[in-house]
């Protein structure tokens, strides 16, 4: 999937932001965060030095689906990427039970639908990552019936756009059986250092296999 010269762009919210340097410019190393963008980042800069790869970190804390359809232009195409990457979601959820924010299931289809046909339009390849949630509070199991339709969106929108496709959601529950959800996410959204190397290896082994 990955071809000579390409500059991937990974879009979302805090999970994808992690700190990154918002002043850097795209494609610079001070621009990727401390997550799984840098992680990435690093790990195909070694392993794939002759693609001469570029990664831009364009994520921000707290953004749910409507704000990256609002910022599309000037923070992806705008760049021309060859790969987007997305991983959006949680704060949809979480807007509802801090603020009273829904964000009903046909609203958010409709605007990931529209991010897709503009990035689609644009001809760039896509990766869809799933929001997840981890139980480490008990309040969360008002959560999941709110994120799991919205997870169940991204992955008809995967398939309807025959896209790649990582269920980080399922993927983050099968680690919680092996170790404590908190050792992932202590808070439940936000990866510790485990959590984002889970994220990492799970994109480089669909991405970059």
């Amino acid at each position: 999937m990955l071809q000579q010269d390409d500059h991937i762009v990974f879009y979302g919210d805090s999970i994808t932001d992690c700190g990154r340097n918002r002043d850097a410019l795209p494609g610079t190393e001070a621009g990727w965060g401390n997550g799984y963008v840098q992680i990435i980042a690093e790990n195909l800069r070694v392993q794939k030095p002759d693609l001469r790869l570029q990664f831009t970190n364009k994520g921000v804390s707290g953004n749910r689906i409507y704000d990256l359809e609002e910022r599309l232009e000037r923070d992806v195409l705008s760049l021309r990427p060859e790969l987007v990457s997305i991983l959006i979601g949680i704060n949809d959820v979480w807007r509802e039970f801090d603020s009273q924010v829904p964000s009903p299931i046909e609203d958010f289809r409709a605007s990931y639908r529209r991010i897709l046909e503009r990035i689609v339009g644009a001809g760039c390849e896509l990766v869809l990552l799933d929001p997840f949630l981890l139980h480490t509070k008990p309040e969360f199991g008002a959560w999941r019936p709110v994120l799991d339709p919205k997870i169940e969106v991204v992955r008809e929108l995967a398939q309807e756009f025959a896209t790649l496709h990582i269920p980080l959601d399922d993927i983050f529950t099968r680690a919680s059986q092996k170790r404590e959800p908190a050792l992932w996410a202590g808070d439940g959204v936000h990866p510790s250092l485990e959590g984002h190397a889970l994220i990492a290896q799970s994109w480089l082994q669909a991405v970059a296999n």
